[in-house]
């Protein structure tokens, strides 16, 4: 009750709620009868005429095609693509042809993957740059109004419409609907429906990129007639003017106060667009360079080894690492880079380098002991690491440390989520210890290699420079000592290739 409302009620005596509540039904009903669309509610009965069913009506039937044609279209993401397409100009639509998948892993497919990135990275910035302010908000503000077009199609107004004429059947126009009136009450919440929908399309906006844009995504045919629509739409617009469906609910509720309240929708849908588009880009990019890299280690895995699938480790592999990452835990995170390792170690350096180093630097006679001392500690370091990774392997076993620690807390984890925490500790301390020890091979190999360079050039001087006693080496030596040098680096040269791709930093624990 207003101010003025209160000191005329205090002078007249009828400082009575309920009697002030049916003062304001009387004005409702005063305001009904008064309203221009008055015919679609007969007040002394409180039912719905026959002529509001009229209304309701012809709208479904200008909308019935849209039912059928946009069924799914609120979920389509191609609906989307269509909208932003409309707004863009020749050059931005080129732009967006050469920023898909496809484009860029076709593009991939001729050119050098680093020169590609770049300039894939400067497209996507010139494609950003093109979405200024208007055209930002010309998308956003279409695609609002299709979703707000799409919810109103989506309202129920065949059930609506049956309660009108039990014998209406959905989407058959050729039969003439004899309407009868229909107690309010019994679709007071389909009204409010209605009004929160309509509330939406009733609004001054242009409707003329949404239709073209609805048209394009139904290959050239109209959803709706689009003079009907705009016919429509005015009527809309003054019926949500006249607030007759409101004065009727509030009428029917005994709820003077009742007011529909409409959230348009607000669609973001240029920043989502872009937001995806890059990361489309970054997406096709990371795939290019990972089946490179793919590509590459498999290769050198074949050089190395002879196969590209290498497996000695026992406990941290890819198999014990399945019941981690079903609990979504990073698992066991270096297993192809120890594997390699162990795999390099057990193979080849552990038989072949070790033979060749003891003759080198037992045998030998160096000029610089620095440089053999070097190269020794570098040998031994690596050597070290076998057995390390035993040792570390072992720990996984159900008998080992982490392995039995590990076993317990994933049996537990599902009743007792706080040993995730014991969960994660302990893979990142293994994870680590395997980065550290594939870092100090990388770091050792890199050395011995050198060292390996080094005596091959001094091996071919006349007079040798840094070991003075080649002859014996030779003359102790199962095959030529030049040859078995040359081919001990190429395998340390591929194997450093290989182990780079593994090499990183240590987490932090």
């Amino acid at each position: 009750m207003g101010f003025l409302d209160t000191i005329v009620a205090l002078f007249s005596g009828t400082n009575d709620p309920e009697a002030n509540k049916k003062k304001r039904i009387r004005q409702l009903a005063r305001a009904l009868a008064q309203n221009k669309y008055s015919r679609f509610y007969r007040i002394k009965n409180e039912e719905l005429d026959a002529a509001l069913a009229k209304f309701f009506y012809d709208v479904y039937r200008i909308l019935s095609p849209a039912q059928v044609f946009l069924q799914n279209a609120a979920k389509s993401d191609q609906l989307k693509t269509i909208c932003v397409d409309y707004f863009l100009d020749k050059d931005l639509k080129a732009l967006n042809e050469r920023l898909t998948a496809a484009s860029i892993e076709e593009r991939a497919k001729t050119g050098q993957v680093k020169e590609l990135a770049g300039t894939v990275k400067k497209e996507l910035s010139a494609f950003r740059a093109g979405f200024d302010n208007n055209r930002i908000a010309g998308i956003d503000a279409c695609y609002t109004t299709i979703v707000s077009f799409l919810r109103f199609v989506g309202f129920d107004y065949f059930f609506l419409l049956k309660k009108f004429d039990a014998n209406v059947n959905e989407r058959n126009f050729n039969y003439r609907p004899v309407f009868q009136p229909v107690r309010g009450a019994e679709l007071t919440e389909e009204l409010k429906d209605f009004m929160e929908l309509s509330a939406s399309v009733e609004a001054e906006q242009d409707w003329k990129a949404p239709l073209a844009v609805l048209k394009l995504y139904k290959e050239g045919m109209d959803v709706v007639n689009p003079e009907q629509w705009g016919k429509a739409v005015r009527f809309l617009r003054d019926i949500g003017r006249s607030r007759i469906l409101e004065l009727i609910v509030q009428h029917i509720s005994r709820d003077p106060l009742f007011q529909s309240v409409s959230i348009p929708p607000d669609e973001r849908l240029a920043d989502r667009f872009l937001d995806a588009k890059r990361a489309e880009v970054e997406g096709a990019l990371n795939k290019i360079q990972n089946d490179k890299r793919g590509a590459q280690i498999e290769q050198l895995a074949k050089t190395i080894f002879g196969a590209a699938d290498v497996e000695r480790m026992e406990h941290y592999t890819a198999k014990n690492n399945e019941p981690l990452l079903k609990k979504d835990f990073e698992g066991f995170s270096k297993i192809a880079g120890i594997n390699y390792l162990k795999a390099f170690l057990l193979d080849f350096f552990k038989k072949e380098m070790r033979e060749l180093c003891d003759l080198l630097l037992i045998r030998g006679q160096w000029t610089s002991a620095a440089l053999s001392q070097q190269m020794s500690n570098s040998f031994h370091e690596i050597m070290g690491l076998s057995e390390k990774i035993l040792a570390f392997d072992a720990a996984l076993g159900e008998k080992g440390e982490h392995g039995a620690r590990l076993k317990q807390s994933l049996a537990k984890v599902d009743r007792d989520r706080g040993q995730g925490k014991y969960i994660r500790i302990i893979l990142k301390t293994v994870n680590n210890e395997a980065q550290r020890m594939i870092n100090t091979a990388a770091q050792n190999l890199i050395t011995i290699g050198r060292n390996l360079k080094t005596l091959l050039d001094d091996y071919q001087k006349k007079p040798a420079e840094l070991v003075m006693n080649w002859k014996e080496l030779e003359s102790v030596s199962e095959n030529p000592v030049a040859a078995r040098i040359a081919g001990d680096y190429k395998q340390i040269y591929y194997f450093v290739q290989l182990l780079q791709f593994y090499a990183g930093p240590v987490e932090e624990e």
